[in-house]
């Protein structure tokens, strides 16, 4: 029998191709999908994708969508506490397995192993050490298609914002920037690619900058809608 498996879900590159990865293997199978969501802003957060948009997501891939609910700024007391009572509702239904996009960054990926460790789960990382530089070549052979979203204005210009992740992006990438933005030096919404039955069809709107990261709001396209007709 598969592992069930809960994953954590961005909506970014990452985590898609660390999703697909999964489905692919006959060992696991992913039973939802948890994102943490902002109070308020009712956006994914970090991201700052609307709530809306995630959810659209959701209904693609064809998964159960778990949002975990903070409120802006919050405190990481406040942020483990949220997430130990909704991975323990898992843990109730069998689940003692949750999935993560993250590649290289080993005192993130001993965070959560301690914190899932104390609720007797355990934490999977199927993109684990992969170069990111081939990372960002797969993203593209595979078909995915994304969006920058969110940028830090100290490690990336700002007219990145926006942007999608084609062979022009990557290419224009500074040297000193991770090709997948492990760093935090962008955020991405995934629109298309093999995980999705269908594309999520936004178009791009405000560019802002809001406590000090540049964010570029996406807008659902309405069925009829002009993909090209301004905000």
């Amino acid at each position: 029998m598969p592992t069930p498996l809960v994953f954590a879900w961005s909506g970014g590159k990452d985590s898609a191709m660390a999703l697909d990865s999964l489905r692919q293997n006959p060992d696991f199978e992913v039973a939802a999908l948890l994102t943490t969501v902002t109070e308020g802003f009712e956006r994914i957060s970090m991201h700052g994708v609307r709530r809306e948009l995630l959810r659209l997501q959701a209904e693609s891939i064809g998964l159960p969508l778990e949002e975990v609910r903070i409120p802006p700024r919050c405190p990481n007391s406040l942020y483990e506490s949220r997430m130990a009572e909704a991975s323990l509702r898992f843990r109730e239904r069998g689940v003692r397995h949750i999935a993560f996009g993250d590649i290289f960054l080993q005192d993130l990926r001993e965070y959560r192993e301690k914190n899932l460790a104390q609720l007797e789960m355990h934490a999977l990382f199927p993109l684990w050490d992969i170069d990111t530089r081939q990372l960002a070549k797969r993203f593209i052979r595979d078909g995915f298609r994304a969006v920058t979203v969110s940028i830090d204005p100290k490690k990336l210009d700002d007219s990145f914002a926006g942007r999608q992740l084609d062979a022009s992006f990557f290419r224009d990438l500074p040297a000193d920037v991770d090709p997948c933005g492990e760093n935090g030096e962008f955020h991405t919404f995934v629109f298309d690619g093999p995980i999705f039955r269908s594309p999520v069809r936004v178009r791009t709107g405000r560019i802002v900058e809001r406590d000090s990261f540049v964010f570029c709001d996406l807008i659902p396209i309405l069925e009829g809608e002009d993909p090209c007709s301004p905000e």
